[in-house]
Formats: C-alpha cells, structure tokens, sequence
C-alpha cells in the first residue's frame, strides 16, 4: 500500500500558512514530522524555525546536536532549531523582578522577605508552564522566519497552553479594570484637591503590554489562514480514540483542524515477502485500525508514514521521512 500523500496540497493550497503544530499523544512522531517538515520547507528556500516547548524535547536528538537553551540554532542553510530552557526562563523572570523591585524603590537589594517570596513562586509547578509560554510569545511576536514549526507538547499540556491565552486575557482583563478605575479615582481625587497626577500608573501599563502579548500570540493560535494544526496518531486502537477525543478539545479553543498524519505504517505488501512472523502479526493487526482511519477521519488523512527500520535521527533520515511525508524533498 503505496499511498499518495496530500499533505505538500496542503500547503500549496494555503499559501499565507505560517504557524504549523503537530500534535498527539507522546512518543507518536511529532518531533520527527516538526524536523522532516522544517527540512522539506527549507529545502525549498524558506527560512524556517522548527521548536520545541517539551521539557522532554528531543530536537537535540534527531539533528544529532546540542541545543538545549542556545537560542536559535543553523541546522542547515535555512533551518534553525530552538530548545526552550524553561529554568533559564524563570531565572530570567526573577531577576527581571528583582530590577523592577530595585529601581521602583531605590533599592540597593531587595529585601530578604521579598527574595524568600521570588524564590518560592518559582518553585510553583505553573512556573515552569508559564515562563514557557511566555517564551513561546517571545517567539511568535519576535517575528524573522517564512515558517514557524511548533514541536508541541503530549496533548494534555498542549491543551494547557493553548488554554492559557484565554485564561491570562481573562484575568488580565480584570485586572485592567480594576486599574482604571483606580487611576480614574485618584484622578477625581487630585482634581477635589488642585493637585495634578504626573506619576504613569507602572502597573497598568505592564498589564495592558502582558494582554497585548498574549493576544498577538492567541491570534495566531486561531487564525484559519496562518495557522495549521495536525494530529499525528498511529494504527492503534487506543491511539484512534484519543485522536478523537483530543480533536473535539482543541476545536473548543478554536485551533484549525487541517489533518491528521499516520504514522509507523508496516506496508500490506510485505505479506509477500518471506518475513518474521512477529511483523506478519504487527501487519494483521494493524488491518482493522488502518479502517477505522479511513472511515473516522477520511479525507482529513493527509498522508500514511511507514515505520522505518531505524531511529530517525541525522539530516539523512530525516530527508527519508520528508520523501515520505510529502512525496518529494
């Protein structure tokens, strides 16, 4: 079974696509497509940034160098990959507290009771979440690549962030409410009293600069035309149903849905072959989830990618993916 793959149309089709996600459970070939899609849009002349906000990433891994917390890294003429180093992030995040602190106040240092506060909010399990995502806006609104290639997450902390737009808008929302009434108030206050309000509410500018950031990013997430989102799954029973499950979810956010990519097919036709045994059984019962694929999400499969003999990694395997993905390199 030789299937054409859809997937290069896909991008033919949406020429304004910029954003690309690839999505599923762990350990299913979302670096691996993130990687073998970066090469096969650089390799047409695009300057393309493939990264990972997996604390478990393994770009490193696949393109056989060290990039963890190095910023964007030259894989190949046109190719760059990236690690977020979430601990360098929050360390980043603290000091950048520690000068607001300093210079708001005078201060020197900052005071002990403040430092024991910093250095117990980043021990917070949602630290680590949010400095990656505020990394990941970084990114986003930073701008200086044709295409963007989102190595995601397992499916439980993509939703996560995904989430986290709506939920930091909503409450910044709030918040910026409340500032402006606040201001509007002393305002009023200074006017009873003759006198003039010349101090720049800090706080309120950096809410309004935080919610402006966020929704760059949220906008991105969402947009039809820029942004493409595909879910990698396996002919596995227990793959097909989270697929399912997991699509419904992100459609609440509102992420487009463009396709699903199979991957680590056994091709039917090595039944001819003289073969193990072991893969004869893998092939038969591959059979009824490989129906279940077509008759669940039919057109919306992109493309079939068989299990390779070896672990991809290198730039050769990775062309070897590419070739199968989309059908040229």
């Amino acid at each position: 079974m030789e299937e054409r793959p859809r997937l290069r149309e896909a991008f033919i089709e949406n020429p304004r696509m910029r954003y690309i996600m690839y999505g599923g459970k762990g350990g299913l070939g979302k670096t691996t497509f993130s990687a073998a899609t970066g090469y096969w849009l650089a390799k047409k002349g695009y300057r393309v940034l493939v990264f990972s906000v997996d604390p478990q990433a393994s770009l490193s891994d696949i393109f056989q160098r060290d990039i963890f917390g190095k910023g964007p890294q030259e894989i190949m003429p046109g190719l760059f990959a990236q690690e977020i180093d979430a601990d360098r992030r929050i360390r980043e995040y603290q000091d950048e507290i520690r000068r607001k602190i300093m210079d708001r106040y005078g201060l020197e240092e900052v005071p002990e009771e403040i430092e024991s506060y910093i250095a117990a909010a980043a021990a917070e399990p949602a630290m680590e979440e949010s400095a990656i995502f505020d990394e990941v806006v970084n990114i986003v609104v930073k701008g200086g690549y044709d295409y963007y290639i989102y190595d995601l997450v397992p499916l439980g902390h993509a939703l996560y962030y995904l989430s986290m737009s709506s939920i930091y808008d909503a409450w910044i929302n709030k918040i910026t409410q409340l500032r402006t009434e606040m201001r509007r108030y002393q305002e009023v206050v200074a006017k009873m009293k003759s006198e003039k309000v010349t101090e720049e509410d800090e706080i309120l500018d950096e809410l309004l600069y935080i919610k402006e950031r966020i929704n760059a990013s949220s906008r991105i997430f969402t947009d039809r035309e820029k942004t493409a989102f595909f879910f990698v799954l396996t002919p596995e029973k227990i793959s097909i149903i989270d697929t399912q499950k997991a699509s419904a979810l992100f459609s609440k956010f509102g992420v487009p849905l463009t396709g699903y990519i199979v991957n680590r097919v056994i091709p039917p036709e090595l039944l001819e072959e003289d073969i193990p045994g072991y893969l004869k059984n893998r092939i038969s019962s591959q059979r009824g989830p490989m129906e279940e694929i077509r008759r669940f999400f039919g057109q919306k499969v992109l493309g079939y990618v068989p299990e390779f003999e070896r672990d991809i990694t290198g730039l050769e395997m990775i062309e070897r993916v590419a070739l199968k993905m989309f059908g040229e390199v």
